[in-house]
């Protein structure tokens, strides 16, 4: 997904374009863009991160958003897709592995259960 969004009242409005009024519209995800996506995926495992978004332009990665991936709903829609349950679904897994096995994990371990 994709959103569009131009300021009316200058550059200083720190909401997301979404939150801030933008338009979404449906993402042609391209080869090259799957294949950025592959290139960073291990550092992000090894880094802990189970879910984030990913700003990609053309060719180039402008983003990584790991505090807010933002946009899955929007994504569910344009996907015909519920994918966010699988995602509740896994953060819940992990969450049990927590209480199951008492211990802490940390972020690599929890990324990859």
């Amino acid at each position: 997904m994709q959103a569009i969004h131009r300021h009316k009242d200058g550059d200083d409005d720190i909401r997301s374009n979404i939150s801030a009024g933008a338009s979404t519209q449906k993402a042609k995800v391209t080869p090259q863009m799957l294949e950025l996506a592959e290139i960073i995926r291990p550092k992000l495992v090894r880094d802990g991160m189970f879910l984030v978004g990913l700003d990609i332009v053309g060719s180039k990665l402008m983003e990584i958003n790991v505090f807010s991936p933002g946009g899955l709903i929007g994504c569910e829609r344009y996907e015909n897709s519920k994918f966010c349950q699988e995602i509740i679904r896994s953060l819940e897994h992990k969450a049990e592995y927590i209480k199951r096995y008492n211990r802490h994990f940390n972020n690599t371990e929890m990324a990859t259960l």
